[in-house]
């Protein structure tokens, strides 16, 4: 039981990173705004992509029994 759900969270974490990392939802990060000297997009962009890897390393490890 607990494997299919750990597969339906690893698809649905697939499917959410490939809706943040395309066109309309990453032009929302496009600003000439910088945080700590740091341009926002490049930000954005590494904090996305810090997250997706939490989350695919917590379904792994919580999932995987």
């Amino acid at each position: 039981m607990g494997r299919g759900l750990g597969e339906q969270r690893l698809v649905a974490l697939f499917a959410g990173a490939c809706l943040l990392f395309n066109f309309p939802l990453l032009a929302l990060w496009d600003r000439d705004v910088s945080i700590l000297g740091v341009p926002l997009f490049p930000a954005a962009l590494f904090l996305i992509w810090v997250v997706m890897i939490a989350a695919l390393g917590w379904i792994v490890e919580h999932c995987g029994d």
